[in-house]
């Protein structure tokens, strides 16, 4: 055999592994691109169906003996309670304060308690006139320490100090998606002595949220539901917004209605956050036939 034909054999046989390995390398990429489109198409499912579960626990009950009332701000810092089910009170408690807590403030004047506010990161001294007020610089969280020079403690040690264990209490709590660890921490003994709740939950994409309302749901009806409209977002789909307002009354002194529509609509006392941006709430279902 010629070198010619030798040669030429040679170099067909490199163009052949040459081209085997240009196919192989194709393959590779197809299906390391497959692999990831796959995971991220399983990845946007499993959100999905946690922000899916999340909407399931966030369905108010009716109660026979709530009387709704909104105290605080007219928008933004406003909290829909059960009136007629405060009292008797022995003191409150202001989680995220801020400049202002018009909340605490009416709820000190008009059932003449204490008001103890935790803030850590807003300095600022809110006032009330005719109330009482007890400000911490000090946040609610899991453990007792300092993150970042600001002083945290559990939500029972704060209790426990001021004397008010198992006394007749109500909490307001906003403090910008620091209440899933905080009321993870609490333990069940402590929540079932607390009367009402109102706060405002952030997020839509932490399994321990779905947590944080089935542990609560375990001491607590949710009476109410409202969505920020400050924190509107098709994200969050099927929730509307990613912050949402709840009030959980204790199921020691709520009565629910099983007469009620259920969800129980949302009552008209709730206001938008911000009275300029669009609104976001959930479709009430229409009444049945």
């Amino acid at each position: 055999m010629s070198p010619f034909v030798n040669q030429h054999g040679f170099l067909g046989s490199r163009l052949l592994r040459r081209s085997s390995i240009r196919i192989a390398f194709v393959i590779i990429a197809l299906v390391a691109a497959a692999a990831v489109v796959i995971g991220d198409f399983v990845r946007r499912a499993a959100a999905r169906r946690l922000r899916e579960a999340i909407l399931a626990e966030l369905q108010p009950v009716a109660l026979k003996n709530c009387t709704l009332k909104r105290f605080g701000s007219a928008n933004d810092g406003g909290y829909l309670m059960c009136e007629n089910l405060i009292e008797p009170l022995d003191a409150a408690y202001s989680y995220g304060v801020g400049r202002n807590d018009d909340w605490g403030c009416e709820l000190s004047r008009r059932y003449h308690v204490t008001v103890h506010q935790y803030d850590c990161f807003d300095p600022a001294r809110p006032t009330c006139n005719g109330g009482r007020f007890v400000f911490h610089n000090e946040c609610v969280g899991d453990r007792t320490g300092y993150r970042e020079s600001r002083l945290f403690d559990t939500l029972e040690n704060q209790i426990r100090r001021n004397g008010d264990t198992g006394r007749r209490l109500i909490i307001k709590m906003d403090i910008e998606g620091g209440e899933w660890d905080s009321l993870l921490a609490a333990p069940d003994e402590l929540l079932a002595s607390i009367r009402q709740i109102a706060m405002e939950m952030h997020g839509f994409d932490d399994p321990k949220i779905l947590e944080v309302l089935r542990k609560l749901k375990r001491n607590f009806y949710l009476v109410n539901l409202h969505f920020n409209n400050w924190s509107c977002t098709p994200k969050a789909a099927p929730l509307p917004a990613w912050a949402y307002q709840v009030h959980w009354v204790n199921k020691r002194i709520g009565v629910p209605d099983p007469g009620a529509p259920f969800p129980a609509p949302m009552s008209p006392l709730n206001a938008p956050d911000s009275p300029t941006w669009p609104d976001c709430q959930l479709r009430t279902p229409p009444p049945p036939p």
